[in-house]
C-alpha cells in the first residue's frame, strides 16, 4: 500500500495522470484459465420455414422439433478474482438422431460469464440451413464436483428462428 502511495504521489507532483488506481488489480493478478469444456445435449425448435427449407434444399424431412447431441468446448480469455470473464465457446451439436437425421450444427459464441455464473454471448451459427448470428444465455449451476451448464440460445435467420435449450457438464474447477 505505501508503495502504491509513493508511485501516485510522485505521479500527480509530476504532473500526471495516474498510472494505475489505488488497490486496482493488475494483470498479474490474472488466475488461471479454466477449461469448461464437455458434452451437451438438448432440444431445438425450428420456426418458420426452416423445416420446409430443409426439406427443399437438401432433401431432409425433419419434424419442428429435434433432439441434440454434441460437444462444447470453452476457454476462458482472463479473469480477475471475483470479477467477470470473458469466454470464447465453440459448440458442435448434431441434431435429428432420434428422427434418423444428420443435421449438424457449428456455433461460435464470445460471451461474458459474471462471478454468480450468469453468462451470455453472440456470434455466428452454421447449419444445412444456412448462417445466422446465435444469441446465447444462461446459468451454470454446481453439483458436487460437477458443473451444469443450462442456456438457450435464439438464432434468428432469413427461414425462422432456431430456439434451444441445452445443458451438459463438465468438471467443476
Amino acid at each position: 500500500m505505501f508503495r502504491r502511495l509513493m508511485v501516485a504521489l510522485c505521479a500527480l507532483s509530476m504532473g500526471g495522470a495516474l498510472p494505475m488506481q489505488l488497490g486496482a488489480q493488475q494483470p498479474q493478478d490474472l488466475v488461471r484459465q479454466l477449461n469448461r469444456s464437455g458434452p451437451r445435449f438438448g432440444v431445438t425448435w425450428l420456426g418458420g420455414s426452416i423445416a420446409d427449407t430443409l426439406r427443399s434444399r437438401h432433401n431432409i424431412d425433419v419434424a419442428p422439433v429435434v433432439t441434440q447431441f454434441g460437444w462444447q468446448f470453452e476457454r476462458q480469455f482472463a479473469s480477475l478474482e471475483g470479477g467477470p470473464v470473458a469466454l470464447n465457446e465453440v459448440i458442435f451439436l448434431i441434431g435429428g438422431l432420434e428422427q434418423g437425421v444428420f443435421l449438424p450444427s457449428l456455433t461460435w459464441l464470445v460471451g461474458v460469464r459474471t462471478p454468480g455464473q450468469f453468462e451470455f454471448g453472440v456470434g455466428p451459427n452454421l447449419t444445412p440451413a444456412g448462417v445466422a448470428l446465435a444469441f446465447s444465455t444462461g446459468m451454470t449451476f454446481r453439483a458436487g464436483a460437477l458443473a451444469v451448464p443450462v442456456n438457450v440460445a435464439i438464432v434468428p435467420s432469413r427461414y425462422g428462428v432456431r430456439s434451444s435449450i441445452v445443458t451438459g457438464f463438465n468438471v467443476y474447477r
